[in-house]
């Protein structure tokens, strides 16, 4: 995979904002400039995310490369301000204040874990996205949620009500556990 370069990491991030504003009747959206790199045109699996005032305000992604990362930054900046079932549409008025972060993902990787403690063992706090998965319920959490969650345990234990499962879900030797990494970048 490509590297994303600094004028990348603007432009993506520029991009969220101008879809948007876009959508909000307040603005155009941005094309891509000539000096961005190939790596926006590569698959991969993106996540944006939208704060105020250190508070989430929105956050979707996909999470397989599924689409050109270009495509879904375009799509998840979109979704995140006007289609996260857990907020409202974001307005006009918020969007001055509104910090974007765009992270940029990995493809996941199945976690060999013999047992709940092994699984513990193998994490990286900081480093690893954790998706937990059973059945038809599956949910993620990316890096950066460490930062308010950094005990192992407290992570699974809201990742799996996240996914709508028992706390306990992850000690469950039927859930499937995959793990990621995540470049994340913002304004």
């Amino acid at each position: 995979m490509a590297v994303l370069t600094a004028s990348d990491k603007a432009f993506l991030v520029q991009l969220v904002r101008s879809v948007i504003r876009e959508a909000l009747n307040k603005g155009e959206k941005i094309p891509a400039p000539d000096s961005i790199s190939q790596a926006v045109y590569e698959k991969r699996g993106c996540f944006v995310s939208l704060h105020q005032r250190g508070s989430l305000r929105g956050c979707i992604g996909t999470i397989e490369p599924e689409q050109a990362l270009l495509k879904g930054v375009e799509e998840n900046a979109f979704n995140a301000a006007f289609r996260d079932p857990r907020f409202s549409p974001l307005t006009a008025k918020e969007l001055s204040s509104t910090d974007i972060e765009v992270s940029v993902l990995t493809v996941p990787q199945k976690l060999k874990f013999k047992d709940a403690e092994d699984l513990k063992s193998k994490l990286k706090p900081g480093i690893h996205g954790v998706i937990l998965s059973k059945g038809w319920q599956r949910a993620t959490f990316l890096p950066q949620v460490w930062e308010q969650l950094p005990d192992k345990e407290m992570f699974l234990q809201h990742l799996c009500q996240k996914a709508g499962m028992r706390s306990s879900c992850w000690k469950d030797p039927e859930t499937v556990v995959e793990v990621y990494e995540a470049e994340y970048f913002s304004s």
